[in-house]
């Protein structure tokens, strides 16, 4: 459904990226950031499901082609990524290249190490209109909650091991203090309960669910609904 296109980022270096489109022409957009494990099928899969349900979706290739099976080669190459170029650059530059090319509204939503990306691009991309976190964070002291202007959403896991629970709570006071418009929801499942291969992965601490995977992924269609048009 989707094919690979470069495009700028605000540096001017070129980044390529899986761009989705709908059957219907002009559409909002929405930039999809991987898991840890890099534009792998699956992250083309949440394009094409996107754009299925009328979006235009671009996912950056942040590891610059390399992708991971294994969690150790995950982990290896998340380290090496640097998050706030990651997110004000790539990300940025995706939405801003949906944006240029006639999306209309932009969103960004990201899974894992790629909602932690989401949150940092709520702060540091000011062109986003709406952003859906699902089981990830940055450090908090990055989350300068004052900057952010979206609607946020967000879709946590109450049995991460990978991102601790107990930390929501304290992002929750963050975005409350600074007035941001915030939707969070928890689900009774472990990290990763919306990728349909995480149980492949053959890794403890993933666990696929697919009934909450279909609410979590209607919330999140009627937050996009309202916020994107």
């Amino acid at each position: 459904m989707g094919k690979v296109i470069s495009y700028k980022r605000p540096d001017g270096q070129a980044v390529n990226g899986y761009l989705a489109e709908p059957a219907q022409g002009a559409a909002a957009g929405m930039v999809v950031i991987q898991e840890w494990w890099g534009l792998n099928d699956q992250i083309k899969g949440v394009a094409d499901k996107l754009a299925a349900a009328g979006y235009r979706a671009l996912v950056p290739d942040l590891y610059r082609g390399k992708v991971a099976l294994a969690a150790n080669e995950a982990e290896h190459l998340m380290n090496d990524l640097n998050f706030g170029d990651a997110a004000g650059q790539d990300v940025r530059g995706a939405v801003q290249y949906l944006k240029a090319t006639g999306s209309g509204k932009v969103g960004v939503t990201g899974f894992c190490m790629g909602g932690a990306l989401t949150l940092l691009a709520a702060v540091n991309v000011p062109e986003a209109d709406a952003a859906v976190v699902w089981y990830g964070y940055p450090p908090l002291e990055y989350v300068d909650a004052s900057k952010i202007k979206a609607p946020l959403l967000a879709h946590w896991a109450t049995d991460d091991a990978a991102f601790a629970y107990a930390n929501v709570a304290t992002l929750e006071g963050k975005l409350r203090a600074a007035k941001v418009n915030f939707e969070f929801h928890s689900y009774n499942a472990k990290h990763a309960f919306a990728n349909e291969t995480a149980d492949s992965k053959n890794l403890p601490f993933l666990k696929y669910d697919a009934a909450l995977a279909e609410l979590a992924w209607q919330r999140t269609m009627a937050f996009l609904g309202k916020h994107l048009g």
